[in-house]
């Protein structure tokens, strides 16, 4: 061969010619085969690709628009391609062979609000604004809603003047109609009056301390009867002959001097206080006296003043008198309630005293001026109480145990010197224990008959 007889050197050159020829056919075929490794240009590639990113968004869009498909409430034929919403009814036309879609009923508002919504863009104003711009318009708007609730106040009150007339006008209307409007003082100024007449028959004085009682419950209307001499009136009809008039005056009466300070100190003036001892210790009827009593208890209850003419007056052999008379057991617990009172109110006041560590104060000084324990020991109302536990009623006998309970620094020694006392303690005590019982059984952890237990049991305690 004729590369036998060439040198080395021209055959090592002649090599890599060869080899050099060999790469640029294989890059060639290459770059003709696949685009991937064709030699473009960066900026080119870079374009090409960002308008076929485009074309597909957009044809992704098109298609998008083109395949939903919004249904109404009447049947429409889809058709191939077209997306249907979830929840829309679909059926198949055999008639036609063509899918047809409606909405839901419960879908009518959401749809309609889907196509309202749809294809809309937020348009954002761009413009700005000042601080003074704002306040200006927030000035604006004020004024512009005191100007709207101006207008409504004025047709508010517009209309009110349409739908009621003013009272001058009524008034009139009512002159006209011999109809005459009167206030409270006017209503008891007139029932004072008629009660007080000597024109008046009994039923009518009845009938006008009835209607008095109802009026002066309220303290101001009750203070009104002093302004113009009607609590004296009725103070007076306390001495009439009629049992009637002494009752229902005696209700009255009760009925305002209860927790009214000022007119409890004007019937004291006045005499009441003497008057309602009298009915209590003379043969009058058992109503009678039962409302004489209220009007008594309403006296003394909180005005210490009243307490202490009352000792003077002798009032607590009145009440023994009248506790120890036959058939009057109704009032028996009534005086024992009212005792009972009176002795806690001044074991209030001295522990109020204690509290505020006032030495000497005013009302505490009314009080002790008031020997009601020692009037009660002296009176055998010690006695007397005990006796009271013999009563049958429950209510009766809890009201006896709590006065009992509040005269036991008094009565101590007097109650264990009375054998039928500590009998009577111990039967109760058996009779209650079974109640108590009872009421366990029933699922009363605290009743009313262990209270009643739970007293007695403590005043055998004091009593051994």
């Amino acid at each position: 061969m004729a590369t036998q007889g060439l040198p080395p050197s021209r055959m090592a050159l002649l090599g890599m010619l060869l080899g050099l020829l060999m790469a640029s056919c294989f890059t060639f075929c290459l770059s003709h085969q696949n685009p991937e490794f064709a030699l473009t240009s960066p900026e080119k590639s870079r374009t090409k690709e960002a308008d076929r990113k485009e074309t597909t968004a957009e044809e992704e869009l098109d298609s998008e628009v083109l395949e939903v498909f919004h249904p109404t409430h009447e049947w429409q034929a889809l058709r191939p391609g077209q997306a249907v919403p979830a929840g829309s009814h679909v059926r198949l036309n055999l008639q036609t062979g063509a899918r047809e879609v409606k909405l839901q009923e419960e879908d009518k508002f959401r749809s309609n609000l889907k196509g309202l919504k749809k294809g809309r863009r937020l348009d954002i104003n761009t413009n700005t604004y000042t601080s003074q711009d704002l306040k200006s318009a927030l000035a604006k708007f004020k004024e512009g809603a005191e100007m709207e609730s101006s207008k409504e106040d004025k047709a508010r009150q517009a209309k009110v003047k349409r739908l009621f007339r003013p009272i001058e006008e009524l008034k009139k209307d009512f002159e006209e109609l011999n109809v005459i409007i009167e206030t409270d003082m006017q209503i008891m100024v007139r029932l004072i009056n008629k009660f007080n007449s000597s024109s008046s028959s009994l039923e009518e004085k009845i009938a006008a301390l009835f209607d008095l009682e109802y009026y002066v419950h309220q303290m101001d209307n009750a203070q009104g009867l002093l302004s113009f001499g009607g609590l004296q009136v009725v103070i007076n009809g306390l001495n009439s002959t009629e049992p009637l008039v002494k009752e229902y005056a005696a209700f009255v009466l009760g009925a305002a001097f209860s927790s009214n300070p000022k007119v409890q100190v004007e019937a004291i003036e006045g005499g009441a206080l003497q008057k309602l001892l009298v009915i209590l210790a003379t043969e009058q009827p058992l109503p009678a006296k039962k409302k004489v009593l209220f009007a008594l208890c309403s006296l003394l209850r909180h005005f210490p003043y009243a307490q202490q003419q009352f000792l003077k007056l002798g009032g607590l052999q009145v009440l023994r008198s009248l506790v120890q008379a036959k058939g009057t057991e109704m009032l028996a617990v009534r005086v024992v309630t009212l005792l009972y009172d009176l002795v806690t109110e001044k074991m209030f006041a001295e522990e109020e005293a204690e509290l505020t560590q006032e030495t000497s104060p005013e009302k505490l000084q009314q009080y002790r001026q008031v020997p009601l324990l020692p009037g009660l020991r002296e009176q055998g109302w010690c006695e007397i109480t005990a006796h009271l536990l013999a009563l049958p009623e429950h209510d009766a006998r809890e009201k006896v145990l709590q006065t009992l309970g509040a005269l036991l620094a008094t009565c101590r020694d007097r109650y264990r010197q009375d054998p039928q006392l500590s009998r009577t303690l111990v039967s109760l005590q058996a009779e209650y224990q079974a109640l108590a019982a009872l009421e366990l059984q029933d699922g009363e952890d605290e009743g009313y008959f262990r209270e009643l237990l739970g007293s007695i049991n403590s005043l055998l305690k004091e009593l051994r």
